[in-house]
């Protein structure tokens, strides 16, 4: 059998960078989304490699995607975070200067 390009690992490749890039430069959520979407492909990759390692290349952009695909994750956690405190700081603020009365 001849050696094959493993299917889905340029997908998570893809979703990795496009969850960092949309993180970053657009929303959170919907860098979560691509980089959950990511570790999918990602894993489903990764599996079909474990079954038969001879016949696939590619596995490199599956571990790439991967590590691309967390960062991005960890990046949405700290902008929600982040919006979450500042919110909360406002609405602080508010309420001690007696806004809402």
């Amino acid at each position: 059998m001849a050696v094959q390009p493993l299917p889905g690992a340029s997908n998570a490749l893809t979703f990795g960078i496009l969850s960092i890039v949309l993180t970053i430069f657009c929303c959170g959520p919907f860098g979560a989304i691509f980089s959950i979407i990511g570790l999918s492909n990602a894993k489903k990759a990764e599996q079909l490699y474990q079954m038969d390692r001879e016949n696939y290349t590619g596995y490199d952009n599956v571990r790439t995607g991967r590590i691309l695909s967390y960062i991005g994750l960890a990046i949405a956690l700290v902008y929600l975070i982040g919006t979450i405190i500042y919110f909360g700081a406002i609405v602080a603020l508010v309420m001690s200067q007696g806004g809402f009365n």
